[in-house]
């Protein structure tokens, strides 16, 4: 690697003296950002490439193309990538904007006069007694501005998977405290493979219409090709992505259900029902699973009535990702993709406990968001491209089944 590193400045040395290249500084920048890139990854897996050592904790899993603007103009690089998808150059700094936001939030309360003893603790902490309002004008200016462009950014999918939810924090609207339904959306692009953050909104709560509107909201933007949406129950949403998102199929969050059928049955047997109902989620294929989910609710009429109803109802939207390629089923079936970004997101929000304004929290939210999206486009991609053209085959399978039953 040294060596490596020597013949790389050696070559941008020669250019800037004998080339005159306009692009000296840019390419020492990328030069060396390459080069502590690999020291990095070498350290994460314990090797070298190609190197044989008892060291090696990890393997190397090719790159992975990233733009990155710097002071001397956008910079083009190769960011390494590990099967354990656990490595993130530290020259990008995953973690710095949410940082921002959240010092830019409690400076903003701070101002303004919204004194809970969070946000007083957090002043005193960052050291923020002194900070004038329009410095703190300024800078929330600036964090809006990286959100908006975010928020606004067009959708190149298309997107066969996507995950929608909602999480509540607490902000002050006209004069008092209420209640603000934050609500996400996650897809996996099916070009690329990779998660993305399709965008966020926030309202008072998450009734029909606020799903409705977000949902158009993104495919104004480009939101296209989705074939399965993942979520829970709430009636709003259900009618909402039945109106908007034409033609796909929805699947009812398997922990959200198995939450509510474990609420109709007493603790004690709360254990036993759930394992029964899981054995639905080991079957093979679609048929099987759908004779085993009868099996099971007909086994409960007698002693859960109310159980049953649920079961019997439910058949169909909790058993949609069957209808799906197999191997997709553990990351579709559920919420789960989405619920470990709510947590990120309560996480940074419980920081500051009420936020003084509705724009403070689209600022720390969306600033968290777009971490979580920059991390996954440089992480393991969440379905490789021979699982996503499984999706293709399906559809030409299930086009092809009424003209096999006319001839």
């Amino acid at each position: 690697m040294a060596d490596e590193l020597r013949i790389g400045l050696s070559e941008l040395l020669r250019k800037a003296m004998i080339d005159r290249d306009a692009e000296f500084l840019k390419e020492g920048v990328r030069v060396l950002s390459q080069a502590l890139m690999e020291l990095e990854v070498q350290e994460h897996v314990g090797a070298a490439p190609h190197e044989r050592s008892a060291r090696r904790t990890g393997q190397r899993n090719g790159y992975r193309e990233r733009s990155w603007d710097t002071r001397v103009g956008t910079v083009e690089l190769k960011v390494p990538r590990v099967r354990d998808g656990g490595y993130f150059p530290s020259l990008l700094e995953p973690r710095r904007r949410a940082e921002r936001a959240l010092a830019a939030v409690v400076q903003e309360a701070y101002v303004h006069g919204v004194s809970t003893r969070k946000v007083d603790e957090l002043v005193k902490a960052l050291g923020m007694e002194g900070i004038s309002k329009s410095r703190v004008s300024e800078l929330c200016e600036e964090l809006d501005e990286e959100v908006e462009l975010f928020r606004s950014r067009p959708l190149e999918g298309p997107y066969p998977y996507v995950w929608v939810d909602a999480t509540y924090v607490k902000a002050r609207q006209d004069g008092k405290v209420d209640s603000t339904a934050v609500v996400i959306a996650v897809g996996v692009n099916g070009e690329s493979g990779e998660r993305e953050v399709l965008g966020f909104d926030v309202g008072p709560s998450e009734d029909g219409a606020f799903w409705t509107s977000f949902l158009r909201s993104l495919v104004a933007r480009g939101l296209c090709g989705v074939r399965l949406v993942t979520s829970d129950a709430h009636r709003g949403l259900k009618s909402a992505i039945e109106a908007v998102l034409v033609g796909a199929s929805w699947q009812r969050c398997r922990v959200h259900f198995m939450r509510n059928a474990l609420s109709l049955v007493p603790k004690a047997a709360q254990q036993m029902v759930g394992a029964t109902i899981r054995t639905v989620f080991a079957q093979p294929d679609s048929g099987s699973a759908h004779e085993q989910w009868r099996r099971v609710s007909e086994g409960f009429r007698h002693r859960f009535p109310r159980l049953t109803e649920l079961m019997d109802e439910a058949e169909e939207d909790v058993l949609s990702y069957a209808a799906f390629p197999q191997e997709h089923w553990q990351k579709i079936w559920s919420n789960n993709p989405l619920e470990r970004v709510n947590k990120e997101v309560k996480r940074r929000t419980n920081v500051v406990g009420i936020f003084p304004t509705e724009g403070s929290v689209i600022r720390l939210v969306g600033a968290v968001l777009c971490e979580q999206h920059d991390e996954w486009q440089v992480s393991k991609r969440y379905f490789s491209a021979g699982s996503l053209a499984k999706l293709d085959r399906r559809e030409e399978q299930l086009a092809e089944q009424p003209q096999l039953a006319a001839g």
